[in-house]
């Protein structure tokens, strides 16, 4: 089950008449992060890039503070999933018993382990001045990013989450099923490698939620990109948070919603 993020099943296809044929389909698979024996949260997830995807995901949730807080990481299969079983330094293994203490029970998909508003609406850190992109960069940035969606070219239907950097181009693309994992699994490959967030602009092929701009700011990204528009309460936190926020990226255009000094015009200028 690991690695393998498709496979080809049978179907009946109507164009005019009826045909049989096999289609290439995504993966989906329970996927736990278990922290020194004990599971903290189950998502269903592609299984792939499960590495990039424990390192980003713990990093988002605020389970560890770095990469380097996880000492140990082993992708177990099991009856009908897969765990990401980690070992974490003595500080942070105290920090996830005192949060396993204090859950009542299950939580959603994208806000693990909270119980209460308070928690799922955290004041988030507040992204450095980061950098300034263009209009026609962030399009053709988009543009790319579907060029390399080599999962989704073959089942049409995954997320994919990557990293534009002004000096180097898009630089790093992940996919899943799921939005959140899709970019969980990109700040895991980020953070990995050592490339900072803060030099370039994360771009999404889903709406923004609240939850996407949480870990966008956690990964000290400053500028949020994404081919669908933001929800009311995405753009309250990205204000606050100092994020600038790009919705309807399309061949012709796109709109921007908060922080609009870091995009520039096509005559240089810095929208308004």
């Amino acid at each position: 089950m690991t690695g393998k993020s498709s496979v080809h099943v049978e179907r009946l296809v109507w164009r005019g008449g009826m045909t049989r044929s096999a289609r290439e389909v995504a993966v989906e698979a329970a996927v736990a992060f278990v922290y020194d024996g004990g599971a903290e949260a189950v998502m269903m997830a592609t299984p792939a890039d499960l590495h990039d995807f424990a390192v980003g995901f713990s990093l988002n949730e605020g389970v560890i503070a770095s990469a380097d807080d996880i000492v140990e990481l082993g992708v177990v299969e099991v009856a009908r999933g897969i765990e990401l079983r980690m070992t974490l330094r003595q500080g942070d293994r105290e920090r996830v018993m005192a949060r396993r203490r204090l859950r009542a029970g299950p939580a959603g998909c994208g806000l693990c382990g909270i119980e209460s508003i308070g928690a799922a609406l955290r004041p988030l850190p507040r992204v450095q001045a980061g950098v300034s992109v263009g209009v026609d960069e962030i399009i053709h940035a988009m543009r790319s990013m579907r060029g390399q969606q080599t999962l989704n070219a073959r089942t049409h239907a995954v997320h994919a989450a990557g990293f534009y950097r002004p000096d180097a181009g898009l630089v790093a693309i992940r996919e899943d099923v799921g939005r959140h994992n899709a970019l969980d699994k990109l700040a895991g490959a980020l953070a990995r490698t050592g490339e900072k967030a803060s030099g370039g602009a994360v771009l999404l092929t889903s709406r923004v939620s609240v939850e996407l701009v949480q870990k966008t700011a956690v990964m000290g990204a400053s500028v949020l990109a994404a081919v669908s528009a933001p929800t009311a309460l995405a753009l309250e936190e990205a204000e606050a948070a100092g994020i600038t926020v790009v919705g309807i990226v399309r061949d012709d255009g796109l709109e921007v919603f908060t922080h609009p000094e870091r995009v520039l015009t096509q005559e240089g200028a810095r929208a308004r």
